[in-house]
């Protein structure tokens, strides 16, 4: 049994984590940490999980982490947060999956643009390993600091990959138009997310300004070998959960859909969690499961990918299930639906 803690357990994509970790054939959830003043059970927190896990809430404390063996971190502290934290236990050779965005962008001036503040921990950024399985599957197994992607940089990344490994697209005139459910926001009250104000209303977000948008045009230019240019777009939609994603691109040469299907699920023919399906898809297909779903279009010569997830489980949780599972060796689809 892998020995396993989870940083900060207050919120949406701790609880989903706890939920998946539970039905792990291999993993014990020995401690749960908050920033709270007070020590709530975690079922209190999450009354979903009531009479499923029987821990407190606890004060982040490496010596006593260590001291109870545990081997493996998922962290959900907000970024700044994590790169103040993670390094006490990096440095004590705990393994650790970080579900913020501070160890997603290997240039630290860009984190510093995107996320206006500096990083401070440098030494740990350049050994990091972005965590998006389909891409970096082979480099994860031997990962200390895993950096979870975002959720929507993975319906992006997983829409184009295939159209710019293979160079058939043009790579500077991108579009990518993303809905998202409100959990995408965190649990934390804002006005824009307080219900009379999000409720019936659809609404354009950090427009040219997404901290995303970095993410996405460095693992797609990884995937093609040459610069790539996005124009990323989110939205925020009145729904829980589930993301929704339509990308527009220019092909180098005519092509159908038809071909296009072809070229995608050779590319992902070995990926487990990616469904590439001919009907249209939609957030529902995908809820409480660690798929992505997509699927191609060709429209007045333009190619049009379609592409939707659970923002909570694929978006964030599932796949930092799925990368510990490549880190420890165990069947990629343990513990995962």
């Amino acid at each position: 049994m892998v020995k396993i803690a989870i940083l900060g357990g207050s919120g949406y994509t701790a609880a989903e984590l706890i939920k998946i970790l539970l039905r792990h054939p291999h993993v014990e959830i020995v401690a749960v940490t908050s920033r709270q003043e007070d020590t709530p059970l975690v079922s209190d927190l999450h009354p979903s999980l009531a009479q499923r896990i029987n821990l407190r809430c606890e004060p982040f404390d490496v010596d006593r982490l260590v001291a109870r063996g545990v081997q493996c971190v998922f962290s959900c502290l907000p970024h700044g947060a994590s790169m103040q934290t993670l390094p006490a236990l990096l440095h004590r050779g705990v393994r650790v999956i970080d579900l913020s965005g501070d160890y997603r962008l290997r240039d630290p001036n860009a984190y510093a643009e995107w996320y206006g503040e500096c990083h401070n921990d440098l030494v740990n950024l350049a050994q990091a390993v972005y965590g998006l399985p389909e891409i970096y599957g082979d480099d994860i197994p031997s990962a200390q600091l895993v950096a979870n992607p975002g959720c929507y940089p993975q319906t992006a990344i997983l829409g184009l990959a295939p159209l710019a490994a293979s160079k058939q697209i043009d790579l500077h005139s991108i579009i990518i138009d993303s809905k998202s459910g409100v959990s995408g926001a965190g649990r934390t009250p804002k006005l824009t997310t307080h219900f009379p104000e999000c409720n019936e209303s659809v609404a354009a977000y950090n427009v040219g300004q997404h901290r995303h948008t970095p993410e996405i045009e460095q693992v797609l230019e990884d995937v093609a070998g040459e610069p790539v240019q996005v124009l990323f777009i989110p939205h925020l939609i009145p729904m829980d959960r589930g993301i929704f994603t339509t990308i527009y691109a220019t092909p180098r040469r005519p092509m159908a859909a038809e071909e296009l299907t072809e070229i995608y699920r050779d590319y992902y023919g070995r990926a487990p969690f990616v469904r590439c399906v001919s009907r249209l898809p939609a957030t529902k297909d995908t809820i409480g499961t660690n798929f992505l779903d997509l699927t191609l279009r060709v429209v007045r010569g333009r190619i049009v990918v379609l592409v939707c997830e659970d923002n909570l489980i694929r978006g964030a949780s599932g796949v930092a299930v799925q990368n510990f599972n490549r880190m420890y060796g165990f069947d990629e689809r343990t513990a995962l639906l």
